[in-house]
């Protein structure tokens, strides 16, 4: 084993491994998180362009000049929050870049991070390249009024994780793998935490659009003494259907986007400069995109939700991201992950188990995430073969 050990537990990601099982089996794909048409023709045409007039070469460090005056423009009008793009803006190789440049550039060896669990599994790669260590929040259940159950923050155990060794929180609302956006209790939480202990915290924003049931975005960059204390990352892969283009950015007061720059110049010093002009033109003029994109995904997971419950699971409600998670003890099963490892195979489709994206594998281990992010006729197909885990 020539791999540090520190990375030993980051050699592959369950997302790679179902979508691999998914293609060798022929099974339906709605594990890994990509949309399966493209997105606005008028983005698509301006990377073409591009191309064509000789955007090849390098573009500056921090990003193609209109591209960072565009995510300025977009921040400004969804958020009133005010980034200077000659110096508090940062594009980056897609959101994981960020939140690795972030981590690496502002955590120092030995300090902690804290994770809301289940999380993104870039983000403990990123606390483990940086020498750092992981303090894991679970987020748990809570049964509104209207007697349906939501993932919340529980303030007692975020206080608790905290100690004088953490340098920083990865908050992500809309939440992938939960579809759960965060609640203000649970963003002024964060923020309180944030301020009495001098934390940054860095901030996944990519679902920023893809929220369901007329809920908008609140960024906690806009909670008060936040702005100063928060790197904010977002990209153009979900908003705008382009996983494969891996154009992100960060938004933040330029000392924090100086410390992210050192890290990040090292990694890739910098991306795709046509891909960068058409994500430009995408957030200036496709904002129609912007308005449609969330009510086709809502309709998707209906679509999906509805069909989870006749097959037999317990379904949690998404409210935003491309995902769904459902409980599969009800069909018999306790283990989400074997039931994955099995079901391309056994039924002909893909999903992932919510456990390999946490540290307490048993709390999740029922759990299984679905992604709708697909056409209506390749959800109903899954849905057809999930049929046959009815027992």
């Amino acid at each position: 084993m020539r791999t540090v050990a520190r990375l030993q537990p980051f050699r592959s990601t369950i997302f790679a491994e179902m979508s691999a099982l998914a293609a060798r089996t022929g099974a339906v794909n709605l594990g890994q998180g990509f949309p399966d048409s493209d997105g606005p023709q008028g983005m698509l045409d301006a990377a073409q362009k591009a191309i064509a007039s000789g955007l090849n070469q390098y573009p500056p460090g921090d990003g193609l000049p209109e591209l960072r005056r565009a995510v300025s423009d977009q921040v400004r009008r969804e958020y009133s929050l005010e980034y200077d793009p000659d110096g508090d803006v940062l594009i980056t190789v897609g959101a994981s870049e960020g939140i690795a440049a972030a981590v690496l550039g502002l955590v120092e060896p030995g300090r902690e991070v804290i994770l809301i669990e289940p999380f993104y599994d870039s983000y403990a790669a990123a606390v483990a390249l940086a020498g750092a260590r992981r303090r894991v929040v679970p987020l748990v259940e809570q049964t509104t009024q209207d007697g349906v159950v939501r993932y919340v923050l529980d303030p007692d155990l975020l206080r608790a994780a905290v100690t004088p060794q953490t340098a920083a929180i990865i908050v992500n609302s809309p939440h992938n793998p939960t579809g759960t956006v965060l609640s203000a209790a649970d963003l002024n939480l964060v923020a309180d935490l944030c301020r009495e202990h001098d934390l940054i915290a860095i901030t996944d924003e990519v679902y920023e659009y893809l929220l369901f049931d007329g809920r908008v975005q609140h960024p906690i960059a806009a909670l008060p003494g936040m702005r100063e204390r928060t790197v904010r990352i977002s990209s153009a892969a979900k908003t705008f259907n382009v996983t494969g283009w891996k154009v992100g950015w960060i938004t933040a007061p330029r000392d924090l986007v100086d410390a992210c720059r050192a890290a990040k110049q090292w990694l890739t010093y910098t991306g795709a400069t046509p891909l960068q002009a058409a994500v430009a033109h995408a957030l200036d003029v496709e904002r129609e995109w912007l308005r449609t994109v969330p009510v086709a995904l809502q309709g998707a997971r209906d679509l999906l939700t509805t069909a989870l419950v006749e097959v037999g699971f317990d379904v949690h409600p998404s409210e935003g991201t491309y995902f769904v998670c459902a409980d599969a003890r009800p069909l018999g099963f306790t283990d989400a992950a074997t039931l994955c490892l099995e079901m391309p195979a056994a039924v002909g489709v893909a999903a992932v188990p919510v456990s390999a994206l946490a540290d307490d594998e048993d709390r999740w281990a029922p759990i299984v995430r679905f992604a709708f992010s697909k056409r209506p006729e390749v959800i109903r197909e899954g849905a057809r073969r999930l049929h046959a885990l009815r027992r």
